[in-house]
């Protein structure tokens, strides 16, 4: 059946690119071919850093059947120096590999060879001999904290501190006082798809096939990089199999196929194995997070202090911002927050799903949680008491807030009853705790252009280099383009994820739907106000007409399109400008979480029963691809609670947790039904689509409404994520 045209934005329409993706006709990086063959490239790893390679051996890899190269910092083309120039920032700075004979890390590229076959290059790979001088190097923050230092910026805040009111007075005058300390492990982003990447030159220009997230600044890594012009450099993206940020950049393999791509005179895939990611890809690093809180007698929030501590990557400015939610979730008369990084010898720490906040709602939630207990205020109650009337640091109004709403309608679908005692509610052996927690994430929107064209035939070809990394961009832009020009979806094709269409901000930090999907709005309207003055200038005056089979009804009228258009069509360009838009609120997403879990009395082993999410994300626009992205997030949440962790060896700087078997990730066995619920809304300000960002929203809150049930289950709190049953066994109460 044809989809209504009449409202198609927010209806749960099957993703358009789904037939092409199930049928294997949808081609990711990796699945791409070239004329001719590609060559196949195989990274062999430092064994050890930070240091100098004293010995490097390539001969028998060089003389093993099949190999056409073997590369090296003393054969690679030139590059610019890594992390150059300094002003560029981390997504578009040089990512030199190869560079010299420095390592900078564990597992950093010393050799590259390069073969017929992925076996061949495998096995020649094995026949390098590296060795390395090592120094004394920094790997874990918590051991350096006299280097710790404020950093220039952290992802996603104006602000690296903020001080607002008088935090001393406050604490020292409030009733109820907490003070806790949290660690939280290193992760890394697994997506489905490896990190890919096939390059091929073409006299001058690079053209590359790679999984990423964002095009634009990738073109201008590459141009850096390699010191040529960004006009030079084609990619082409148009499915990512995930990303969760560990695709906003490139990375080493996509380097390193460019760079054997020109040296051996033909096209060159590289993929990151497995093994790889955890050395070559970027993570999440570990981060100390200390908070103090003070209450009165009431439960009213006066003080709030937050301060966390983690690694910075050398040369590679990035920082998360823990303090993100503590900024903006609830009322208190002092709120200090700081950031602190020490710069380490470790791979790249990058975005990993809901930078700052993922991690940050879980130590804030639960020390929010263990307040309230502290107060004898009800945890849902103590969040309604100290809800905001403006934002707590900012002092703006907001955009919209219905945090409240979603408080609300979650306790009455979850059925929360009030706190218990924690270990009182048994289930045979099971002791079963219910929590809560409050999810928040800034909700931003970015500059985008979008170009739509309409054929004579009624067809609309729509293009914009944003990406699809898995969460529905194709079918989203459908559903804009034929709702606002009033013609059926199956007459929409929409191309993405080439650097030659126009610029967006990609996907990436949830802003990626509205921000596409503004410039798209914008481009179909102008083509619609073009199309109403043909219509005018034929004799056909109307408000609203419609286009299906190659005519425009308008009026009780059937105009044939080529008739309006002419053979060559009607175009229209798009865009979408913040600076235009803003008005200088405080704009957020939110959200709610619900959880129940149960703890073996005997084993202390964890197991989620029930978690329930509400959601405000202002208007929806595919409610089938939203519920999708939260469930994900959900998912997400459970494994930062209790599963996900990338153990380092700190001896020697290396993640020895590098596959599934060792580094758990949420299955199905450790997932119950998840119920999902989406307020109905528009935030008109926002962006023209009235939309707010969800892809990361529903990891915010997960986790720590999972640990406060843990509590309530068991009396502990843990003060360290992920929570494991080891932490709570010999502190089980006796039943």
């Amino acid at each position: 059946m044809e989809q209504s045209t009449s409202k198609i934005i927010g209806e749960p329409m099957n993703r358009v690119d789904g037939p092409a993706k199930v049928t294997g006709r949808a081609e990711y990086a990796g699945d791409h071919q070239v004329e001719g063959g590609i060559a196949e490239g195989f990274i062999v790893e430092a064994p050890a850093a930070p240091g100098k390679i004293v010995a490097l051996d390539v001969a028998d890899a060089e003389a093993a059947d099949g190999v056409v190269s073997v590369l090296t910092y003393k054969t690679v083309p030139q590059q610019k120096p890594y992390g150059s120039p300094e002003d560029e920032g981390r997504f578009t700075q040089s990512h030199a590999v190869l560079e010299n004979d420095r390592v900078r890390h564990f597992g950093e590229p010393v050799a590259l060879v390069v073969a017929e076959t992925l076996e061949q290059a495998r096995y020649a790979a094995s026949l390098v001999r590296v060795e390395i001088e090592t120094e004394e190097g920094v790997f874990n923050a918590l051991d350096h904290k006299d280097q710790a230092e404020k950093p220039d910026s952290v992802d996603g805040l104006d602000e690296v501190d903020t001080q607002d009111g008088d935090f001393e007075t406050q604490f020292s005058q409030s009733t109820h006082k907490l003070e806790v300390s949290y660690l939280t492990g290193a992760q890394h982003a697994s997506a489905m798809e490896p990190h890919v990447t096939v390059a091929q030159w073409d006299g001058e220009t690079l053209i590359v096939h790679m999984a990423i997230q964002i095009v634009a600044s990738a073109v201008s890594a590459y141009a850096n990089t390699l010191g040529i012009d960004e006009a030079n450099v084609r990619i082409i993206s148009p499915f990512t199999g995930g990303g969760f940020g560990s695709k906003l950049g490139v990375h080493n393999e996509a380097i390193l196929a460019a760079l054997a791509a020109k040296q051996c005179g033909k096209a060159v895939r590289v993929a990151q194995t497995r093994r790889n990611l955890f050395a070559n890809g970027p993570h999440r690093s570990r981060h100390l997070q200390e908070l103090k809180l003070g209450a009165d007698a009431s439960g009213k929030l006066r003080a709030v202090r937050h301060s966390s501590l983690a690694s910075m990557a050398r040369n590679y400015p990035f920082a998360e911002a823990p303090a993100s939610p503590t900024r903006a979730s609830y009322a208190a008369d002092a709120i200090h927050t700081f950031h602190r990084m020490v710069k380490a010898d470790i791979p790249k720490v990058d975005s990993m799903r809901a930078p700052g906040e993922a991690i940050g709602t879980l130590t804030y939630e639960t020390a929010i949680d263990e307040l309230a207990e502290m107060c004898g205020v009800d945890p849902v109650e103590f969040r309604i008491l100290n809800e905001p009337t403006q934002d707590p640091t900012s002092g703006h109004a907001f955009a919209d807030r219905r945090l409240l709403d979603c408080i609300r309608t979650g306790a009455a679908k979850f059925g929360w009853s009030g706190r218990v005692k924690p270990g009182s509610r048994m289930a045979g052996r099971k002791l079963v705790g219910r929590g809560m927690a409050v999810a928040i994430r800034p909700n931003t929107l970015s500059p985008a252009q979008a170009e739509v064209k309409l054929a004579a035939d009624g067809r609309l070809v729509a293009r914009l280099d944003m990406t699809d990394i898995g969460t529905g961009t194709y079918t989203i832009l459908t559903q804009i383009a034929a709702e606002t020009l009033s013609m059926p979806a199956s007459q929409v094709l929409v191309q993405l994820g080439d650097s030659r269409f126009p610029e967006t901000a990609g996907s990436g930090g949830s802003f990626g739907a509205s921000s596409s999907g503004s410039a798209l709005l914008d481009a179909c309207a102008k083509l619609k106000s073009a199309l109403s003055e043909r219509l005018t200038e034929s004799g056909v005056s109307a408000n609203a007409f419609a286009m299906k089979d190659g005519r425009v009804l308008a009026n009780g009228k059937r105009i044939e399109l080529a008739d309006l258009i002419g053979a060559e069509g009607l175009s229209a360009d798009g865009a979408v400008d913040p600076d235009n838009h803003a008005k200088g609120q405080a704009d957020y997403s939110y959200g709610v979480q619900f959880a129940e879990v149960e703890v073996d009395a005997d084993t202390g082993e964890i197991r989620v029963r029930r978690l329930l999410g509400v959601f405000d994300a202002g208007r929806i626009l595919n409610r089938k691809t939203a519920r999708s992205q939260l469930m994900g997030g959900m998912i997400f949440g459970i494994g930062g609670a209790l599963l996900e962790e990338s153990l380092m060896d700190d001896r020697f700087g290396s993640f020895m947790t590098r596959d599934f078997a060792e580094y758990h990730i949420a299955v199905n066995r450790d997932v119950p039904d998840l119920e999902v619920h989406i307020l109905d809304g528009y935030s008109e300000h926002s962006n023209p689509l009235g939309s707010k960002g969800i892809g990361e929203l529903g990891i915010c809150g997960a986790g720590p409404a999972i640990a406060n049930a843990v509590h309530e289950a068991t009396g502990v709190r843990v003060r360290k994520f992920p929570v494991h049953m080891e932490d709570l066994l010999d502190r089980l109460p006796a039943v």
